[in-house]
């Protein structure tokens, strides 16, 4: 099957879906016979990018990363889902400008929801002191401000959003409709 390559990353604090949405929209396309490959952040900090810790600069560096990967295989046809935090607008804009085929994806939840769902009880180690720098707590998360598409998970179901992602991908021609 003949495919355009593209990236497309999901962006958004900690518990909002990302991971969720990521998964079930790879599944679908897998099953549908697309080449891809997926890129999640908590998988991707035990390999590619071991040993960055979680200050800016490492942040930024573990988003660069990302991207150089996401970069390489969507020049080559591949479908990529990444799903990361990257808190900072700037390195995302950065890679968005590097890989070129690149759909922005905001899963949006309000903190209070993301906290409610924090299933590592890593919110909870972050309100206790004991995990500094955390992403929506004592760092901020700079929300994109012109994503191709925003999910917002405490008011739509999963399979609302995944499908907001592929009419996304249909419409700018990645996926047929």
């Amino acid at each position: 099957m003949e495919q355009r390559g593209v990236t497309i990353w999901f962006t958004g604090l900690s518990g909002a879906g990302k991971t969720t949405i990521s998964k079930s929209l790879a599944e679908d396309l897998r099953a549908a016979g697309y080449r891809l490959e997926v890129l999640d952040g908590d998988i991707v900090r035990t390999n590619l990018t071991k040993g960055l810790g979680f200050s800016k600069e490492d942040r930024d560096e573990n988003i660069r990363r990302i991207g150089f990967v996401s970069h390489l295989l969507t020049r080559n046809g591949v479908i990529v889902i990444v799903s990361a935090i990257s808190p900072y607008r700037a390195v995302r804009n950065e890679v968005r400008q590097r890989i070129g085929d690149f759909v922005e994806v905001f899963v949006n939840a309000p903190l209070s929801v993301c906290e409610d769902r924090d299933v590592k009880g890593l919110y909870k180690r972050a309100r206790a002191g004991e995990i500094k720098q955390f992403t929506g707590i004592d760092d901020p998360y700079e929300a994109p401000e012109n994503p191709e598409v925003e999910c917002r998970t405490d008011l739509e179901e999963m399979a609302d959003s995944k499908a907001k992602v592929i009419a996304k991908l249909q419409e700018l021609g990645y996926l047929p409709t």
